[in-house]
């Protein structure tokens, strides 16, 4: 049997269900914040974190390896119309799950209404086991629970903390509810097989696929173009300029 990758092509793994597939490269959330978003960074290039800072400088993304603690941090300031509210993710939390919440956070989009996140895990079949305020993956590796704030943990009987995600009770809801649509995506998704956590196996669905070099290299080149495209359609209004006290008046 032939095992090598067609030319041209590169040999990767797709990974389901998705919230095993691990943490995955950090630049797909960072560089399109950066890129596309606008978000500035400051940081010290001897220490190993990415510190980022929305346009508006009211939220900050910290991305700081920790060995017991969250690898990402986003907090947001107090604003006119909603309180201050945090949200943290471990180390191998699907980038894309990550990015699912980064996107809603930066989409110039707000949804009519109060969206409420456990509908898309109901469209989904997650089941409720018994209390209101938590929903179970199918397959019981995923809890979500809606208490004093928002806890969803990703744990195996071999292990019992894959990842894990910790967010305010004050977090906007449609910012929990783009989370919690990721999650319950069935879509694959893509790894290197070195990026692929070693977990149990057996709940895990694994397959080859050849991907050709040039998609896999302009993939993240696409969701920088298609983020920009999203903000440059809907620029974010002009602040009004601050009086200077010496407009006439009639």
């Amino acid at each position: 049997m032939n095992t090598h990758e067609p030319p041209g092509t590169v040999r990767m793994l797709s990974v389901s269900p998705p919230y095993l597939a691990g943490g995955g490269d950090p630049a797909w959330v960072t560089v399109p914040l950066h890129r596309a978003c606008g978000w500035s960074y400051g940081h010290d290039p001897l220490q190993p974190r990415v510190l980022l800072s929305s346009p508006d400088q009211k939220a900050l993304l910290r991305l700081e390896p920790k060995a017991d603690g969250p690898w990402w941090t986003i907090q947001h300031q107090r604003t006119a119309d909603h309180p201050a509210w945090y949200a943290s993710f471990s180390a191998r939390t699907p980038v894309e799950i990550i990015a699912a919440f980064t996107d809603a956070l930066t989409s110039p989009f707000r949804p009519a209404g109060t969206p409420n996140p456990f509908v898309p895990l109901r469209e989904a079949r997650w089941p409720k086991p018994g209390i209101d305020n938590r929903r179970l993956s199918p397959d019981g590796i995923v809890r979500i629970d809606d208490y004093t704030g928002w806890q969803i943990r990703a744990a195996l009987p071999t292990q019992p903390t894959i990842w894990r995600a910790d967010l305010d009770r004050t977090t906007p809801p449609h910012l929990v509810t783009a989370l919690t649509t990721a999650l319950a995506s069935n879509t694959p998704l893509i790894r290197t097989p070195d990026q692929v956590p070693h977990l149990d196996r057996d709940r895990m669905t694994l397959s080859t696929r050849d991907i050709p070099a040039e998609a896999l290299a302009s993939a993240l080149e696409d969701r920088v173009r298609a983020l920009t495209a999203r903000r440059a359609a809907h620029p974010a209004p002009a602040r009004p300029r601050p009086s200077t006290g010496h407009g006439r008046t009639r």
